[in-house]
């Protein structure tokens, strides 16, 4: 079985390894509201939909697009940076 590389003392990817654990953090927080909203939009369905429940189901999505949005995008680019690297051997 292969270790993987040690890259502790290269801080190019050593920044990068934190923008994808931050990242990931933001994606699960950004699809966990996302899935709050929904549980709170069939129960104000379900129930009628007042305005706080219209309310929280509007910004728990608002943040969690907010949250979602660069996170998707810094995903993408930490895994382009780190392909391209391992097709160039760097």
């Amino acid at each position: 079985m292969t270790q993987p590389p040690d890259y502790s003392n290269d801080p190019v990817r050593m920044r990068r390894a934190q923008i994808a654990r931050a990242a990931s953090l933001a994606q699960r927080i950004g699809y966990l509201l996302f899935a709050i909203a929904v549980v709170i939009f069939f129960v104000g369905f379900f129930s009628g939909f007042t305005g706080g429940i219209v309310t929280a189901v509007v910004v728990l999505m608002a943040i969690g697009s907010a949250l979602l949005a660069p996170a998707i995008v810094a995903g993408y680019a930490v895994k382009a940076a780190e392909r391209d690297d391992r097709e160039n051997g760097r």
